[in-house]
């Protein structure tokens, strides 16, 4: 599926691609309601309506993966609700194997990711998989979510690669055309982001990896 000869720079993305989504889907759809619920004295189904619809209203925009936005908006302390539920964050089955074989090879290996530097920094500390790569970019460091062409301008002035020679790995869709519409050669999606959800029907155009071990370089 992946024409290893073919490619120099590999750009993965964390949340859904190397992670286990399992723990942000919870996050935000149960647990954070719950908190919420809890801080306004409102009823559990009431908040997770208000809160299904004010997240929703900023989706691929930077405020819906930014921490300190949602912290202002709910008055709840995001970054230390994730942080007090670190032990669910996990790595997905194969991920390090295949993060471990990309190490050893010639491939420039960066890390591009929606994600606030604050859960990215928790992330790395629960998992190290920082130790596998050349760079780690939060699209908060740019301005720009990676749905933006902006954010791959950035990203290519900051890491130089050639994108007819670079892989792009990413759960989001959106994403995914975005970086073929920016020029990278080589796109790849996830099948089963989330654990606890059956993988995906895959009718996307993007070739689907559902097992790392199957695409080693």
């Amino acid at each position: 599926m992946i024409d290893w000869t073919d490619i120099d720079t590999v750009l993965l993305d964390m949340d859904g691609t190397l992670l286990d989504l399992a723990f942000d889907n919870w996050f935000w759809q149960r647990h954070v309601p719950e908190q919420y619920a809890l801080s306004r004295g409102l009823e559990y189904a009431e908040a997770e309506r208000v809160l299904q619809d004010w997240i929703a209203s900023h989706l691929g925009t930077l405020n819906w993966y930014c921490l300190d936005f949602w912290t202002r908006e709910l008055n709840l302390n995001i970054a230390a609700l994730k942080r007090a539920a670190a032990d669910r964050i996990a790595v997905r089955p194969g991920a390090e194997t295949f993060l471990g074989a990309l190490r050893d090879g010639p491939r420039q290996v960066i890390m591009v990711t929606n994600a606030h530097r604050q859960a990215l920094e928790l992330k790395l500390e629960r998992t190290g998989i920082d130790r596998y790569f050349d760079a780690l970019v939060s699209s908060h460091d740019y301005g720009h979510p990676k749905e933006a062409q902006d954010f791959w301008h950035r990203l290519r002035e900051r890491h130089p690669f050639d994108p007819a020679r670079a892989l792009l790995v990413d759960d989001s869709l959106p994403v995914l055309h975005s970086g073929r519409l920016y020029g990278l050669g080589h796109l790849a999606s996830i099948l089963q982001p989330d654990s606890s959800l059956p993988a995906r029907t895959h009718t996307d155009p993007f070739p689907a990896i559902d097992d790392f071990l199957r695409v080693l370089p």
